[in-house]
Formats: C-alpha cells, structure tokens, sequence
C-alpha cells in the first residue's frame, strides 16, 4: 500500500520525474548520517531542459517559478531513490539551495524559487518547510534558468 506522501502525490496529480543520469563525476545524492544531501537538479521535462535562457531576460518571472517546480519534483524523485521508493521516511525538508541564471539587477530571485519551496510544503506539508538561499548567477548548466539543491533529514 502506497504511504500517505505518495498519496497525497497522486490526489494532487502530481508525477514525480524519470531520473536523468549524471551529467558529471558525482553522485545525485549522499548521505551523511540521517542528512541526505541532493546535488542541483536542472528542470528536466520529458528527457530535456524545459527553460533555457536568462529569468527577466528570455524568460518571464512565471516560467522561472515554473522551472522551479520542476526542479523541485526532481529533487523529490531523487529523495525517493535514496529512501529506497519510501517518501514517508522523510522526516524534514531542512534547506534548499536555489540558482537563478539572470542578469545584473534582477532582483526576485526569492518568488522563482518559491516554485520549488511551495512544492515541498505542498508535498510534505509542515516538515516541508526548511531554511533557503536564493542566488542569481550569470549562467547555469545546460543554460538552465534555475537550478535548485536539497538537504533532508530521513527515518534511518
């Protein structure tokens, strides 16, 4: 029987995406006692970057947040894979960590990742609430709009 986070997945619709394979020399995920630390996750869509491009630039606010979301169901997807297929083992969403290809002066960093954020509390409800950092670079892997890391404390 599936737990009640995988529930709540699918009463909400929510698909959690295929895993892309690394692109690099790294693991997508380590862990480090009850801490399982998830590498940046790129906003893959049907096997492809689904934004490409600058936020503010190419991109409009909303695709930004868009791109978060994904970025965040593929943060889920990957705390799946660690906890063996059993999202009820997670115990608490402690931080997320959020890059925003932008350019000097853009300044709602905060509100894309709010994409990734608002899916955690959606997800996980109160646990999902965690610490964050907001980060506007120049460019980011693949020319992503937003990458975005994870840190979860899990059931042992």
């Amino acid at each position: 029987m599936a737990g009640s986070i995988e529930r709540r997945l699918a009463e909400a619709g929510i698909v959690l995406p295929e895993l892309p394979a690394a692109i690099g020399s790294y693991l997508p995920y380590a862990f480090a006692g009850d801490l399982v630390f998830v590498s940046g996750q790129l906003p893959w869509q049907e096997g492809r970057i689904a934004r490409t491009g600058r936020v503010g630039v190419e991109l409009s606010l909303e695709d930004g947040v868009a791109a978060a979301r994904l970025c965040g169901l593929a943060l889920i997807a990957q705390v799946r894979a660690a906890c063996s297929g059993e999202l009820d083992r997670v115990e608490a969403v402690v931080r997320l960590g959020g890059f925003v290809a932008c350019e000097a002066g853009f300044a709602d960093q905060p509100k894309v990742l709010n994409g990734a954020s608002d899916l955690m509390v959606e997800v996980f409800g109160d646990p999902g609430r965690h610490a964050r950092a907001a980060v506007g670079v120049s460019s980011l892997p693949l020319d992503a709009c937003v990458e975005v890391d994870g840190l979860f404390r899990i059931l042992k």
